[in-house]
């Protein structure tokens, strides 16, 4: 009896009217130069009478216009979508894409940029499990070290990253950590070859983590996602295997939503 009720409650919350005007506003997206009543009607599966009232509705809000006997959707759609993309950031629309990452591993899906020597966490998605290291939006690490750090450092021109490696401080943060200057440049390099990087303990000892770059439509490297985890919970192997192709996916769909 609850799940029935709960269904019935559920068809009283949903507006079907609504539902079909927003219908009736994606077909007229889809035909910018303008729709009669009558294809209107065809390719919404409406009545002429029904699809009349949609769309003289949108005229009357100001979201149509009316020319003769085609009707297009108005600038003022565009001014919603613009207030709505002003009021947030590339990682707030991104955010849900990297809860699906977290949630599939039980694991945090974090986000970063580049910045001097460092990498700035822009979003993070926690897990359910501790990790010693502190992370929040605004944590800086060093990018030499973390998996982030190096998928973006693979994506700076050949210049940039010389002087990168000529001059960052460089410590040994465990004994896995690359230090030499040489070896750190090999590391980034297959990075860039693979399009992806696994740092194995190299910022804290127990902790792993796998990123991909995120690149916008010029081909510029402009953020990167990762998993991070504890080592007994994954091997390097299984985070190729497993979590790699997750990551591109998410990616994937990232860079179609923002730079498509």
């Amino acid at each position: 009896m609850e799940a029935v009720a709960e269904e019935e409650t559920g068809s009283r919350d949903h507006v079907g009217s609504l539902e079909r005007g927003l219908a009736v506003m994606e077909v007229l997206a889809r035909h910018p130069s303008g729709m009669t009543l009558t294809e209107m009607a065809e390719e919404a599966g409406l009545t002429r009478a029904g699809a009349r009232r949609f769309l003289l509705t949108l005229v009357a809000t100001g979201y149509a216009t009316q020319s003769g006997r085609l009707f297009s959707l108005s600038p003022r759609l565009l001014t919603v979508a613009r207030t709505w993309l002003g009021g947030a950031s590339l990682w707030t629309f991104a955010a849900p894409i990297m809860r699906e990452v977290a949630g599939k591993f039980d694991e945090a899906c974090n986000a970063a940029v580049l910045s001097g020597e460092d990498v700035v966490y822009v979003a993070r998605i926690p897990g359910r499990r501790i990790l010693s290291v502190a992370l929040d939006v605004g944590t800086r690490l060093p990018a030499y070290c973390t998996s982030m750090g190096r998928v973006l450092l693979s994506g700076l021109a050949a210049d940039e990253l010389k002087t990168f490696l000529a001059q960052a401080t460089i410590d040994r943060r465990t004994p896995k950590t690359i230090t030499g200057r040489a070896a750190l440049g090999k590391a980034i390099d297959k990075a860039r070859a693979d399009g992806f990087a696994i740092v194995d303990e190299e910022l804290e000892l127990g902790l792993r983590s796998i990123a991909v770059p995120i690149v916008d439509r010029a081909g510029r490297t402009v953020a990167a996602i990762n998993i991070s985890t504890q080592s007994a919970r994954f091997s390097v192997e299984a985070m190729e295997r497993d979590i790699l192709p997750v990551l591109r996916k998410a990616k994937q769909r990232v860079e179609e939503f923002f730079f498509v």
